[in-house]
């Protein structure tokens, strides 16, 4: 068993409370892990808990393969590491730990110095002043926007200054999906021109890409393809003058982006120029073919269906952005494959390292420990990895365990992965991502976003059945999950990718609400929480399972061959 120092357990106690070795697989046939004993219900913490009574918990002995994934939590979950955030010093150190512990377990440098390191330079930037919205009828005088009133300006990564003066067109959405028989570009010439659209996406588009269409990112895109110079997001049509003002209040919020060489921020062909109000909206509508009122009542329909308007005029934007460099890094290490003919191709198994730091206090605490989200992850990354290698037999790809930076951020340290690539990027074949497992009830099943897309599916189902668990379809379509993570970095370079969770049958939908709705992002996201490590030791077995049948399959996995996602971004087929 583990025993921990007295110093490791005052690290991991939160302002109010505090805060794997794995046995070898019989390779041949391995034998499904029983189900635990069902836990006994936590009992309600007291309202000034003991600090001695909970260390005391924490310390309890467990099984060499549980305690060894807690420790790992133990330390990136402390208050210690303030949250982990990308560009801290703090986040540097579970950085640190997390090399060492790759070293511990027998993985190869895969850095970019020959270490276990790759450098990711970042770039925190928000907006500086008000910015500039300048309306100029097609008759008329220039007439100034109101900060706060008619618009809110949008920081812009990819530029400290910045000015456009073009015609605007209304484009509904800005969605152009073909596969829905959905264009709001029909007809309609943006070339050279600012786009305005509302947020979302329609609502008979299937969950994952509805998520996908309704992001920012693919918007900017469409908007860029079709020859647009700027876009401009419609708040709310019913938004109220208070709710706007809100809004403009966190409009110099810092945000964070990977670095170029020239010190400016990776962004969008086209910048995000800010955000109009239904007041600013109706001084552009102003003379239009069609009135602002019509877009507002269309808006309130269920299924709202938009025409592109071309509006009269034209809007001057110039805005200033602050922009300061940060550093940070995603952690590398390899299992080198064994097998001549496939041993260069590359199974990537990631996790990300990162929270979100210190906040808002909350009963007195302001640090968010993010034990779930997600040092569980990489505690499980970390005790895979040491499973491949002692396993006995080495796997006839390479593995790859990433540990990357950022993902609260906007998942930054997985896009700059994929664009930096530290092996070549056609030599990786699938991803496997490992982000929050709620380890707090005895799953019942697995749900693996993403499996039906690609010939992975049928690789994850045999896994997750020889381990006694069931294979489970998305409980929640609508959330668009298999796009929020960084596995969908791979799937934009066409790499097949799956994405784990524990499943919610029995009692895993209560306990997932519970979380999700008490603790996500939240100080409270710590180890006070009941987490059960023998669940933690079934899912590093149900993944490395996994990533085991895809390292050793005969075959690469291969997107179907209809599945939207890997048409889009070009990825390798199967034949049928």
């Amino acid at each position: 068993m583990h025993v921990f120092p007295a110093a490791l357990l005052a690290m991991a106690l939160s302002t109010t409370a505090l805060a794997q070795t794995v046995p070898p697989a019989t390779r041949a046939a391995p034998a499904p892990i029983a189900a635990p004993t069902k836990p006994e219900p936590p009992k309600p913490e007291p309202t000034n808990p003991d600090p001695a009574a909970i260390n005391a918990r924490l310390a309890a002995p467990l099984p060499a393969d549980q305690a060894a994934m807690k420790a790992h939590v133990l330390f990136l979950a402390s208050d210690a590491m303030k949250g982990r955030e990308a560009g801290s010093p703090e986040f540097d150190i579970a950085a640190q730990y997390v090399a060492a512990q790759f070293y511990a377990a027998g993985l190869r440098p895969g850095g970019d110095r020959g270490d276990y390191l790759q450098r990711v330079p970042l770039v925190r930037y928000k907006a500086e002043g008000q910015g500039r919205f300048v309306l100029t009828p097609s008759k008329g005088q220039p007439q100034p926007l109101v900060f706060g009133q008619d618009y809110i300006p949008a920081a812009d990564a990819t530029h400290r200054e910045a000015s456009l003066s073009a015609p605007v067109v209304f484009v509904g959405q800005g969605i152009d999906a073909p596969q829905y028989g959905h264009d709001d570009f029909k007809g309609v010439d943006v070339r050279g021109k600012i786009v305005l659209f509302f947020a979302g996406a329609p609502a008979r588009f299937g969950g994952e890409e509805r998520a996908f269409f309704g992001s920012p990112q693919t918007k900017l895109r469409t908007a860029a393809a079709h020859g647009a110079v700027g876009a401009i997001q419609l708040a709310s049509a019913t938004l109220t003058p208070e709710a706007m003002a809100k809004l403009a209040e966190t409009y110099d919020r810092a945000r964070m982006t990977w670095a170029r060489p020239d010190g400016t921020g990776n962004g969008e062909p086209i910048a995000m120029l800010g955000t109009l109000g239904p007041a600013g909206a109706a001084k552009l509508f102003a003379g239009a073919r069609t009135p602002w009122s019509k877009i507002v009542a269309q808006a309130a329909k269920p299924a709202p269906r938009y025409r592109p308007v071309a509006l009269p005029g034209t809007l001057a934007v110039t805005t200033r952005t602050s922009i300061t460099p940060a550093e940070s890094s995603n952690v590398v290490g390899l299992v080198p494959g064994s097998d001549p003919a496939l041993k260069d191709q590359v199974v990537v198994l990631s996790a990300h390292l990162d929270h979100i730091g210190v906040g808002t206090p909350v009963n007195g605490d302001a640090i968010n420990n993010g034990a779930l989200d997600n040092a569980i992850g990489i505690a499980s990354l970390i005790e895979e990895a040491r499973r491949f290698k002692t396993d006995g037999t080495a796997p006839k790809r390479t593995v790859m365990f990433l540990a990357v930076t950022g993902e609260e951020k906007g998942l930054v340290g997985s896009d700059y992965f994929v664009n930096h690539p530290t092996v070549p990027l056609g030599t990786i074949v699938a991803d496997v991502n490992l982000d929050m497992p709620i380890l707090l009830y005895p799953f019942e099943d697995m749900i693996v976003y993403g499996a039906d897309r690609s010939t992975l599916g049928p690789i994850v189902r045999r896994a997750v059945n020889s381990a006694g668990v069931d294979l489970s379809p998305d409980p929640m379509p609508e959330q668009g999950i298999f796009v929020r993570s960084d596995h969908f970095r791979f799937v934009q370079k066409g790499i097949p990718s799956v994405f784990l969770w524990p499943g919610q049958k029995g009692p895993g939908k209560a306990a997932v609400e519970h979380f999700m709705s008490t603790n996500y992002h939240k100080p409270s996201d710590d180890l006070t929480q009941p987490i059960l490590w023998d669940q933690g030791v079934r899912f590093v077995d149900v993944n490395y399972r996994i990533a085991r049948e895809i390292a050793d399959g005969a075959q690469r996995p291969l997107w179907n061959r209809d599945d939207y996602f890997g048409r889009l971004y070009k990825g390798a087929t199967a034949a049928k």
